[in-house]
């Protein structure tokens, strides 16, 4: 008898031999069951081998419970004790699955099945299990059978006879046998359907690869003739076959008191749920030939002939197979495998995404993924590459130089790793799932049964991790370290890609001029440099970058133009190896488009930008330390054309790190996801860039004034930003549409003031225009009073005058984006002052003015469009466009800024959530104004990113059309859908206009 207060020997045994509930298992040892053997080391040492002693031993009490009598009870313990193979095996499998120790309880002498021990019983294949299956000859009886030979199978996986491979080849034959069953079984139940037709069933998927796991859906596809001797009525042949077939997938689906099986599922074949569930051999080939897509091809790699007419079965896939290997040379290749490519994380709940093995990052789809798509795209050429199993395949892949052979290798030991964790969690009990659990003791009970004894739940997280971010890693730099080792040549005597089949990768990957992207990467990686080694490094994932894009080659090509101009320096490549952030963001900058690649061109060393370190960050800089920065330049400088030379050089910066923010958050990166508020990211544009052409224009102002005049113009002069300029809304090709205003100082002549404003505003334009290495900032005044036949520059008494005698209604609406700039602050303030009263008039505005706006609007809609250009796409004039909202909006607040605070502001947006809060339209009216000119925006903003000119219309280039698509994130081959979002979006927006500005 144990003290009070002292544990038991027993107890602190059980601690040492794993239990984590040592009473309780106390208690089961002391019951009648265990009575014999309770003090037996054998036992102890047995349970404590397994994955979940607890588990194990509470299941063997059920399974000595439920022996019918005495004998049968002895008889078991008599074979535990004597027979290791036995007790290694049961107690294994009772530690391992909670489902299969349920099985042992119902049928209580199914244990048996575990006593063989036979050399041919290590490795059983489809005859074995068909004759395991054999006398079933109900749903529930083959429910049984198949539980029987599924506790042969995992009594040899959790002991290790057998490796996960091996395990999930079995699980695909008894699959295969189980099939031949039900098929036998329905055949048995209708002998008239079964004369009347041949039925062929293919496996596909994880089983037609012989990679199956515990808990699965068993892919199928079925094929469907005339039987010989028959009418040949084919109509009833597939009749027949179809009913066959529907009932084979009843008796393996459907649940009974014995549970089911598994779903059988017909899904992949030729239009899907769509499509008639049996087909004959021609109607699938015809299929293929015309209709199918990449993916289903994809699929086809699989497939495999397992049950019904074995003749039948071998015509299908001798017919489809050339088929496949194919694939690589259709026209929709590419875009097809960068939307596969792209994997749909977006799919998975938030809450799951860091526990899914299966579709995870890391996970085994990228192993699976990557290893297809090498063999649609070589295995035209190669037989060799012809395998069903992702890991055969991955071994012959590296057999013919197509992956390396240390990448294959570790891929290899992470698919294995990450399909045994996949087995232990369905198999404890018997549920379809991928992800990984969250309890400890599911932790820990996989860890153990994965040989972590010390620390199971710590050991097995790290190497679970561990093995993912090796497939992270290496599941696209697989695709193209080959391409570097064939280019580089520094390994002679390793397997390597023969020119044709780099060049036929890089055709996959979506390289348009597979020849010149060779070249490049010959020119990045040859040599035996540091700078070659470290591109050697880098280029495997900036390739996978620029594929993800819509012009890899553009991507590639400019990396090579920054990495010609800036390889030397010591903190490029340095950058690039050592700031996360870096490397992605100039892969997604160089291959979105033209515009940022060509700033960044004219002064590379910008690319320091694009890191996170002390020179890095894409966050624009506010105007007051662009003007700091500006006039500091201004000051250094020896003379004007000096001066604007470096105001010039600092907007050039700025854009490009303005459109480089853009970009990322417009695609997002690994560290950075996309950015869900597009109106934030139109509103750091426009702000932006508006602040850098403010900051401009006052470096060159006083440039220009300090070479000729000093630090004293004879006049005040102030510059006005007028449209999208004094809205805060330029984009990147907009000109600065400004007015001019002076004020002769005292004692100064009008002339003599009026001369000096002039020549300041022609020093201007011709200083921001000089042909240079840096963009012209281009100067609009055609705002201002009498247009282009007025002056450039008036004073402001005459600009007082021309308003009060002389202004039109359109003068007054464009003055609504009024807003001073640079120049003379009070100046500035009293020009504001002196319209306002015009833009915000007190009694609002009388019927006449209003229709005259309409009638202006409907004249402009009609004589301004271009010749040819669809009005529905175009963003700026177009129905729903900018120009739609813009004077919907400027219209409101003409009739109410002067009463609504709110509405006195030059910027759309925050007039139109005035405008809401003020009653004067509704929310939902609001929402589609506000997304019809965010989209119109982003629309303009893309075009000139992806062609680096500014144009209000979608480019008809396919490849630029993409490009626009993927800013406004549009994946691959949706550019159809992009076009539908923007006709859509523009069409409830002019439903809102024709009801608010119109009526």
């Amino acid at each position: 008898m144990t003290a009070p207060g002292r544990r038991s020997s027993t107890f602190t045994r059980l601690l040492r031999h794993g239990f984590t509930a040592p009473s309780a298992a106390e208690r089961l040892l002391d019951g009648p069951e265990l009575a014999e053997l309770r003090a037996d080391p054998v036992l102890l040492e047995a349970l404590g081998a397994t994955a979940d002693p607890d588990l194990a031993l509470f299941g063997l009490v059920r399974l000595l419970e439920a022996q019918p009598d005495p004998t049968a009870r002895q008889e078991l313990l008599d074979t535990l004790i004597a027979a290791k193979p036995l007790r290694d095996r049961l107690l294994g499998v009772l530690g391992a699955s909670e489902a299969l120790a349920d099985h042992l309880a119902r049928h209580s002498g199914d244990w048996q099945a575990l006593v063989t021990y036979e050399p041919r019983d290590l490795h059983r294949g489809v005859e074995e299990f068909e004759r395991g299956l054999a006398e079933a000859t109900d749903p529930v009886s083959l429910r049984v059978a198949y539980r029987r030979c599924l506790l042969s199978i995992a009594a040899r996986d959790v002991c290790g006879t057998i490796d996960v491979a091996e395990t999930a080849a079995e699980l695909a034959d008894l699959a295969t046998a189980t099939l031949r069953a039900a098929l036998a079984l329905a055949e048995a139940a209708a002998p008239e359907d079964a004369a009347r037709c041949r039925l062929a069933v293919i496996a596909m998927g994880k089983c037609g690869g012989h990679e199956l796991n515990y808990v699965s859906d068993v892919d199928v596809i079925f094929v469907g003739e005339s039987a010989e001797g028959t009418d040949g009525d084919e109509t009833k042949a597939l009749r027949a076959a179809t009913s066959l077939a529907s009932h084979m997938m009843r008796i393996c689906s459907e649940t009974t008191v014995e549970g089911s099986i598994w779903p059988v599922d017909a899904n992949l074949r030729p239009e899907g749920r769509n499509g008639p569930l049996v087909r004959t051999l021609s109607s699938h080939v015809a299929y293929y030939q015309r209709w199918a897509k990449t993916w289903e091809f994809q699929a086809l790699l699989k497939a495999r002939p397992v049950a019904g007419d074995p003749g039948l079965g071998a015509e299908y896939v001798a017919a489809l197979q050339p088929l496949v290997w194919q694939a690589a040379d259709r026209e929709n290749f590419v875009p097809d495998v960068q939307k596969m490519r792209r994997r749909v994380v977006e799919n998975i709940p938030v809450t799951e995404v860091d526990r899914q093995l299966k579709l995870g990052p890391g996970g085994l789809r990228d192993v699976e993924f990557a290893v297809q798509l090498l063999q649609l795209v070589h295995g035209r050429a190669d037989t060799s590459l012809h395998s069903a199993t992702t890991l055969d395949a991955l071994e012959a892949l590296a057999a013919g130089g197509y992956v390396g052979r240390t990448d294959a290798a570790q891929l290899d030991d992470a698919y294995r790793f990450l399909r045994s964790m996949e087995h232990r969690i369905q198999l404890h009990r018997l549920r379809r799932t991928h992800l990984v659990p969250e309890e400890e003791a599911d932790l820990r009970r996989m860890g153990r049964s994965l040989g972590m004894r010390t620390d199971p739940v710590t050991g097995l997280l790290r190497a679970w991790k561990r093995h993912a971010a090796v497939v992270r890693r290496l599941h696209e730099k697989i695709f193209y370290r080959p391409l570097l080792d064939a280019v580089a040549q520094l390994a002679p005597g390793e397997a390597r890609l023969s020119p044709e089949a780099a060049r036929e990768r890089m055709v996959a990957l979506g390289y348009a001029d597979p020849a010149a992207a060779l070249r490049h990467l010959e020119a990045l990686a040859s040599g035996v440099t540091r700078k070659a080694a470290i591109q050697r490094t880098l280029l495997p994932v900036l390739l996978g970058w620029f594929a993800d894009s819509a012009d890899p080659d553009a991507g590639l090509l400019g990396f090579r133009k920054v990495s010609d101009a800036l390889g030397k320096t010591p903190w490029y490549l340095r950058l690039l190896r050592d700031e996360g952030a870096a490397a992605e963001n100039l892969a997604r900058v160089l291959s979105a488009g033209r515009l940022a690649p060509d700033l960044l061109m004219r002064a590379p060393e910008a690319v320091a930008l694009l890191g996170d370190g002390a020179a890095g960050g894409l966050a624009p800089r506010g105007r007051v330390q662009l003007e700091q920065e500006i006039l500091a330049a201004v000051r250094r400088a020896d003379g004007a054309e000096q001066a604007v030379t470096a105001a010039r050089g600092v907007r050039r910066r700025e854009l490009f790190r303005t459109a480089a923010a853009d970009i990322v958050g417009s695609y997002g990166t690994e560290a950075q996801p996309v950015e869900a508020d597009q109106g934030a990211l139109v509103d750091m544009v426009g702000g932006a860039v508006s602040d850098l052409t403010a900051a401009t224009l006052a470096g060159t102002l006083r440039a220009v004034v300090r070479e000729r005049w000093g630090d004293t113009l004879p006049t005040r002069f102030a510059i006005i930003g007028m449209g999208r300029f004094g809205g805060h809304e330029l984009g990147y090709g907009s000109d600065a549409d400004v007015l001019f205003v002076h004020e002769p100082r005292d004692g100064v002549g009008e002339r003599e003031a009026g001369d000096a404003a002039n020549k300041v505003v022609s020093e201007m334009r011709r200083l921001l225009q000089v042909s240079s290495a840096d963009p012209p900032l281009l100067i609009d005044a055609d705002l201002r009073p009498e247009g282009r036949s007025g002056p450039l520059v008036r004073t402001l008494k005459s600009y007082e005058a021309y308003y009060r005698r002389w202004s039109l209604g359109w003068e007054s609406h464009a003055l609504l984006r009024a807003e001073f700039v640079a120049g003379d602050q009070d100046l500035g303030r009293r020009f504001i002052e002196l319209v306002d009263p015009l833009r915000y008039p007190a009694d609002g505005l009388g019927e006449d003015a209003v229709r005259e706006i309409r009638r202006l609007k409907a004249r402009m809609e009609s004589e301004r469009l271009p010749r040819g250009a669809d009005p529905k796409l175009h963003a700026k004039l177009g129905p729903g466009g900018l120009s739609d909202v813009e004077w919907t909006v400027q219209l409101l607040q003409l009739r109410h800024g002067h009463r609504e605070a709110g509405l006195r502001t030059t910027r759309t947006r925050a007039a139109l959530t005035a405008a809401r809060e003020a009653g004067l339209i509704s929310e939902e009216h609001t929402d589609t104004l506000d997304e019809a000119w965010v989209l119109a925006t982003r629309v303009r903003n893309a075009v000139m990113l992806v062609r680096g000119r500014a144009g209000d219309t979608f480019p008809s280039d396919p490849r630029e059309l993409a490009a626009v698509g993927r800013y406004l994130g549009h994946g691959p081959g949706h550019a159809g859908d992009m076009l539908d979002e923007y006709r859509r979006t523009a069409r409830r927006a002019r439903a809102v206009v024709e009801d608010l500005f119109y009526a």
